[in-house]
């Protein structure tokens, strides 16, 4: 579960980045080459792969300690 909602959040980084960047969706919104939306995405994405990361090194390393 922890897996697939920081994969959410760092596909929705990715996303806000993209259309800050004028890539993708429409004109009208309001991220649409908006550098601010650059930075606030990649921020998004850093900490949705920070929390990923995280996540899987407690899961190893609560394993390895109730195998120990």
């Amino acid at each position: 579960t922890m897996i697939i909602i920081c994969l959410i959040i760092i596909v929705f980084g990715i996303l806000f980045t993209a259309q800050s960047q004028s890539l993708v969706g429409p004109e009208s919104s309001f991220m649409y080459r908006n550098p601010e939306w650059a930075v606030n995405g990649s921020v998004i994405t850093i900490i949705g792969v920070a929390i990923l990361v995280g996540g899987i090194t407690l899961s190893i390393r609560r394993k390895r300690l109730s195998s120990s």
